[in-house]
């Protein structure tokens, strides 16, 4: 069984999943677990069909903490990549619009991180592919040939089941329960920011609501929209 289906097959699929906020750009966008897991299918199949991804295979995720990023990872655990940072021998790299170099992968993805989900306005160069363009057209469903065995590594060296049982023991130190909201302002910059940003609160079948480039002055106020019942630590 794929991380992604073991974060997202016990949740309802009706029920919010993370809402992501942009304090820079004054953006709020909010995710079910149905939409989610949409995008996640997409970019699973994009990865196979488009660049024969398979189980244990490099995937470098060079983004910031952000809803589309949120597809991106799950899309990749899905197929049973395993996530890293560096593009050097990754199968694909995905980077943000502002980061279109060579990134050392054998092929690049461009993620435009428009609160409005948009693709890019004109091609990216140098060969690289325009993300939410071309994953679009990928199937909603995804079903994987085989099974993910849990000992496939996931999230740098760590499996399928480590990643899954240390969110799960980080998430009930804090308390975490699916009754929560989590308020979150942690980047996702290697595996520690990507487990305790993101799959901690996964885990415990929580809401997440992240704020990227969070203004202080405006915290409070986004705890009392949201009804959250926790923060993150930072």
């Amino acid at each position: 069984m794929s991380l992604t289906d073991e974060l997202l097959r016990p949740l309802p699929a009706a029920q919010p999943l993370i809402t992501h906020y942009d304090d820079q750009l004054g953006s709020r966008v909010e995710l079910s677990v149905a939409t989610t897991a949409n995008w996640a299918a997409k970019t699973a199949n994009w990865l196979t069909e488009e660049f024969d991804v398979e189980p244990g295979d490099a995937v470098a995720v060079q983004l910031p903490a952000h809803w589309q990023t949120v597809g991106v990872l799950l899309g990749a655990w899905w197929c049973g990549a395993r996530v890293v940072s560096e593009g050097a021998g990754a199968r694909v790299a995905f980077v943000g619009p502002d980061d279109p170099e060579p990134t050392g992968a054998a092929a690049t993805a461009v993620v435009t991180l428009d609160p409005m989900g948009r693709g890019l306005a004109e091609p990216p160069g140098g060969g690289a592919f325009d993300y939410l363009t071309e994953s679009r057209l990928a199937g909603d469903q995804y079903r994987p040939l085989f099974p993910i065995p849990g000992t496939t590594a996931a999230l740098f060296e760590s499996t399928v089941d480590e990643v899954l049982a240390e969110a799960r023991a980080r998430a009930a130190k804090l308390g975490l329960t699916a009754a929560d909201r989590v308020l979150s302002t942690r980047d996702w910059s290697g595996p520690e920011g990507i487990l305790d940003g993101l799959l901690v609160p996964l885990a415990a079948g929580a809401h997440l609501v992240h704020i990227s480039n969070a203004d202080p002055a405006k915290l409070a106020a986004r705890r009392d929209a949201e009804r959250t019942t926790a923060d993150l630590p930072a």
